[in-house]
Parts: C-alpha cells; structure tokens; sequence
C-alpha cells in the first residue's frame, strides 16, 4: 500500500523537505524524512524543522565572504569556528594567521598586539579617571609645581599691578576728590557768611585762624570764594578757602586799612583750585573783596611769574618787582608754579580803586 505525505514547501525556500517516495512500496515502515542539516550538524529524523536562528530576519544582508582554498569550509573546524562565533577566522588556523597578518601588518604579531591592547587598556582606564598612586600623585604635584622664576615673576607683576592700582586711586583722590570735597566746603562756607552778615551775627575786627571773614570775587574768571585767617594747609587751603597772610612772621594789612598790602594764598591745582586761572588776569581786571560792610574792588597792575617760595619781600607793604613806589592799599595773590608742582610762586599785584558801602549795592565790577 503506497503512502502519502503532504508535501510542505520550507517557508524560507521553495524547495520541500517531505515528499512522495516513489521507491516505498508499502512493505514496512515508510521511510522517515529527514530535516536538512543545520549549522553542520544531521536532521532531525521525524521532528518538525526549526528556521535557522540567521534567517529569521527580514532585513538586509552582507553575503557571506567565499572560503579560503584549503581551508576546508565544509569540514569540522569550520563549524567549529562558526559555533565559537569567531569573526572572519572560518578556515582554520593557517586562515587565522592570514588574516592576521593582513589586519595587523608585519609588525603586528602576538606580543606586538597584545602590548597595544595592554596601552590602550592603561589609557582608557587613565582617560576614565583612574585614581592614582601615591608615587604617580606626587609625580603628578612636582611636574605641575610652578618654578623659583615663575613665582619671582608672578611676585613681581603682583607687586606692579598692586603699586598702579595705588596710584591710580592716589592720582583720582588729588586731581577728582579734593576738588569736590572742598567746592562743597568753601560753598558752605559762603553760605554761612551770607547768612551771618545778614542776621548781624558778625562784626569786624580780630579773626581767628581758620575763621571766614570775607569773600573774594574775580569776575574774568568766575571765582567766588571764601577767605579765612591765615595760610594752613588743613585748616584753609585744603578746605577750598583763600587764606590771609595774618600770622607772623609773614602778617600783611586787613582791607580797611588805610595802607598796607592785604597779601592771599591758595590752591592753584586740587583742592577746589580757586587760583588756578590767576595767570590770565591782565592789567585792568577786576578783583573784589566783599566783607560784612563793605566792597573793596582792586585794579590789577602787575605779575611775577615765576619766583622762589622764599622771596617773602612780595608781601612787603610796597612790595618789591610790583612797579610800586610808594605806600598805598594793595593786594597781592600767591599761588604755586608750574601747575601741579610747588617749586616756585606766581604773584599777581593789584590796587585798590574803590571802597564801596554794601548799602549802595553792588560795584559795577560785580554787575557787568
């Protein structure tokens, strides 16, 4: 009796794997189909066959390289190989060896391979923050410690941006600062004379250091100004006031006097400046000396330029180099030369042209 077998085609393939054995004739057992081998290995005898694992996927793939000659691709050591998953190592050892060699170059053998497998352990393991030895650390601290130069130059630039910065400050302090502090000083000061005079607070007569008695106006270049009793740095002068020669050795005549020379000083640079122009006053330029009574207005009629600080004989009551001859009511300003520096003394003279009662109102000087 002939049996059948459905035929059943491979869902992988078209060729079927069960089939109608036309030599079975019905005596005994049909004959078993066999499953095809896989991975090198005999069919099932019986058993339903399972897909291959590699032929499972849908996607697309790289065919696979032909074999080497006389590798024997069909032979043991090739399933061998396949089963240890051994990439591109299918044909045996002298395969190996091949591949080998044309992956690594003439160099490349076992030793030679195997050190650079141990470099590039060492510096991955050191790029990923190996911790390191004690020896390695302070090997690490020695080749990272700055030298003896190095630290003597960083000292040294420390020092220079230290001392400019200082200077900086200084020089802002001097040529900023003190003219504002002492602006804001001396027109306090006027204020407060203003206000005194016109409550009948003060009267005339003997000052004491340091004390606001009158006010000086020169109109050409716009200095109104207190003047206080006597030439202190740090009572008058630096507060943005002018002083009054009042002191001995050097005492000059208050402006009531019926003769004498009423000698002032001041700041030509910082500390509110107040005789910083007097050098473009002219013969014939207005200065104004205002007190509680009265207005005093001086014609200027001469300058020195440049003398030493010790020539003292300017303040005299006809003072010397003036052009003067004769006594009469005189005013002299001193102030220092070059700008910024103290070594000599600039004079400008003048003389009084008119007394004027404050009842009478303001000189012309003080109205033009």
């Amino acid at each position: 009796m002939t049996a059948l077998r459905p035929e059943r085609e491979d869902v992988y393939g078209d060729a079927p794997y069960g089939s109608y054995d036309p030599a079975f004739t019905g005596a005994g057992d049909p004959p078993t189909a066999r499953m095809p081998a896989v991975d090198g290995q005999g069919g099932v005898p019986g058993g339903v066959p399972e897909p291959r694992p590699d032929e499972q996927t849908m996607a697309l793939r790289l065919p696979e390289p032909p074999p080497e000659p006389g590798s024997g691709s069909g032979g043991a050591s090739g399933g061998r190989s396949g089963r240890s998953g051994s990439p591109g190592a299918t044909g045996g050892r002298a395969a190996r060896r091949k591949a080998a060699k044309r992956g690594g170059g003439r160099g490349a053998g076992r030793h030679g391979g195997a050190k650079d497998a141990a470099d590039t352990a060492s510096s991955a393991s050191a790029d990923f923050g190996r911790p390191l030895s004690r020896v390695e650390a302070r090997r690490q601290a020695r080749a990272n410690k700055p030298g003896a130069a190095v630290m003597v130059s960083r000292a040294v630039g420390e020092v220079f941006i230290t001392t400019g910065v200082l200077m900086l400050l200084f020089v802002t302090y001097q040529l900023w600062w003190t003219n504002v502090r002492a602006h804001a000083q001396a027109g306090s000061e006027t204020h407060q004379l203003q206000d005194d005079w016109a409550s009948g607070k003060r009267a005339p007569g003997v000052f004491e250091p340091g004390q606001g008695f009158a006010i000086l106006h020169i109109p050409k270049l716009d200095v109104v100004v207190p003047i206080a009793e006597g030439v202190s740095n740090k009572r008058v002068l630096d507060k943005g006031m002018v002083g009054h020669y009042g002191e001995a050795p050097l005492k000059t005549a208050m402006p009531d006097a019926t003769s004498g020379n009423f000698g002032l000083a001041a700041h030509r640079n910082t500390h509110g400046e107040p005789f910083r122009y007097i050098n473009k006053l002219v013969a014939g330029d207005a200065v104004v000396v205002e007190t509680q009574d009265k207005y005093f207005v001086y014609k200027v009629t001469s300058m020195l330029p440049v003398t030493p600080p010790s020539n003292t004989s300017v303040l005299d009551a006809v003072p010397r180099q003036s052009g003067f001859t004769a006594p009469g009511r005189y005013i002299t300003l001193t102030t220092c030369t070059p700008e910024f520096t103290s070594k000599y003394r600039l004079i400008v003279w003048g003389k009084m042209v008119e007394e004027r009662p404050r009842t009478k109102g303001k000189p012309d000087a003080l109205i033009e």
